[in-house]
């Protein structure tokens, strides 16, 4: 049982997710409104009590193993407590029961989201471009024909979004353009189909039970 209800579920649900886009009925259409707006942000509920006891527990064995960088877990577990505290009494914009203000200071969970996560999610992401940049200088080499195509590309492009690049050649801004909107474009409707039809072979797998290691026991 602990596998065939599982498997009936995703299953039905699966089905039901289908149905609406080949039946235009008013009863189908209603049904998966009520699915999508009601039934899912209950599941979406629980999912989100049970992901964050997931990382609490995981982080908790961090700490009690004493396993590397344990102590970034304690900033991640008392992040989580205050933040909870604040958005659970104190409300979004501080109109819970919880005052968030101490005279012109704000802590209320807009405040935080705006002056803490949105600034280290800035960090990361100019991090991130230094190691993309990185990548790319040693993606960037004449290794193959496929290679020098694509350093060839690169560096056209570079020079027609410059203004030098234009002092160069009229016609180089425009290349640059065409390279960037048909061969670029082409490149990543390829990308996107792919990825699309390997998506709707997992989904169907998953949904006739051929695929079943989300359940766990190596999908047996």
């Amino acid at each position: 049982m602990k596998r065939t209800i599982p498997l009936f579920l995703v299953f039905i649900f699966g089905i039901m997710g289908i149905i609406p886009f080949i039946i235009p009925n008013p009863i189908v259409q209603g049904t998966d409104e009520f699915v999508r707006n009601n039934l899912l942000k209950i599941l979406a509920a629980f999912a989100l009590i049970l992901g964050l006891g997931s990382l609490l527990k995981v982080h908790m064995d961090k700490i009690r193993r004493r396993r590397q960088n344990w102590g970034y877990s304690w900033v991640l577990i008392i992040s989580f407590i205050i933040t909870s505290i604040i958005g659970l009494f104190g409300g979004v914009a501080g109109t819970g029961i919880l005052p968030t203000t101490i005279g012109s200071f704000s802590f209320d969970v807009w405040t935080i989201y705006f002056n803490v996560e949105v600034p280290l999610g800035s960090t990361m992401f100019a991090l991130l471009a230094f190691f993309m940049a990185s990548a790319a200088y040693r993606a960037f080499r004449a290794r193959s024909t496929e290679a020098t195509l694509l350093l060839a590309s690169a560096f056209i492009v570079m020079l027609g979004v410059l203004p030098l690049g234009e002092r160069i050649s009229p016609h180089l801004p425009s290349f640059a353009q065409w390279i960037m909107e048909v061969p670029n474009v082409a490149g990543q409707r390829g990308i996107l189909l792919g990825v699309a039809l390997g998506a709707l072979a997992t989904a169907l797998k998953i949904i006739l039970g051929i695929e079943r290691s989300w359940l766990g026991g190596g999908g047996e």
